[in-house]
Formats: C-alpha cells, sequence, structure tokens
C-alpha cells in the first residue's frame, strides 16, 4: 500500500467532507490564507490540519452539525446520518471516543485534526445535550489511551 497516496486520498475525502459539511450549515469553508488571528471564525481554520475550537458546542457547531445537524436528530438524504439526541449508544463513554478517533463506516476519523481535550470536550457536549444525560466525564487522558 502507497501510504503518501492513502494519506492524500483520505485528506481530499475529509476536505470533500467538510465543504458538503459547510454547505449544508450554509457557509462556505474559508481559505486558511485568509484566516486572521483576531477574527475567531477565522481562527477555528488558521491551520488546515487541526480545528481551532476548543469549546464543545463550538466543535460540535463547526464539525458535527453539518452531518448530524444543529439539533442532532441526524438526517436521510445523500446518505444516512444517524441521530445523535437520545442515543443509548452515547452511554458508554468509549463508543463516542471511538466513533470521532477512528471512525467507522461513513463517518470519517476525525481524531487526526483533533487533540485530546478537542475530541473530549465534544464527546462530552453531545453526551450531555441533546437528550443525552450521560454525567460521566471523558478526559483527555481517556482519549489518548483510545488512540
Amino acid at each position: 500500500m502507497n501510504f503518501r497516496k492513502t494519506f492524500a486520498v483520505k485528506a481530499a475525502g475529509l476536505t470533500a467532507l467538510l465543504t458538503l459539511c459547510y454547505a449544508v450549515a450554509g457557509t462556505t469553508l474559508p481559505h486558511p490564507a485568509h484566516a486572521h488571528a483576531s477574527d475567531a471564525s477565522s481562527a477555528a481554520f488558521a491551520s488546515p490540519r487541526h480545528f481551532g475550537q476548543t469549546d464543545g458546542a463550538a466543535l460540535y457547531q463547526a464539525i458535527c452539525q453539518g452531518c448530524h445537524m444543529p439539533d442532532a436528530k441526524g438526517a436521510t438524504g445523500a446518505g444516512t446520518y444517524p441521530a445523535l439526541a437520545s442515543n443509548a449508544n452515547l452511554e458508554a463513554a468509549g463508543y463516542p471516543v471511538a466513533m470521532v478517533v477512528h471512525g467507522q463506516k461513513a463517518m470519517p476519523p476525525i481524531g487526526e485534526f483533533l487533540d485530546d481535550d478537542q475530541v473530549a470536550a465534544v464527546v462530552n457536549y453531545v453526551r450531555t445535550h441533546f437528550g443525552n444525560h450521560y454525567t460521566d466525564t471523558v478526559t483527555a487522558a481517556d482519549v489518548k489511551a483510545a488512540r
């Protein structure tokens, strides 16, 4: 297997997915060259390899809601995006951590674009919002162990 070619294909696919997510959300994917450190919305894309948001809600809004929808109820159209709202699968904290870090089927592995604290933040946000009431907190150490 050619690692560079495989990596380039994954990166291109993720860029296409993020562009689609932004289009669904009604915004455009900012170009990194236009990001200004003082502009909070542009700072999220200051690095093309890492999301800048640190808050779980902001990460959900920037990454997840394009497919899972703002209300986390999922969608069906060009694909099927499962609901995260009132989702019993989220009870086991390791499940959403593994999904974010490693991906599965149509869910791309987003973990390479997030640090351990960011993964923990977005997982904790989803597990405590949208009708989910799972209060056992995921830590950065939990995410590091799952990588």
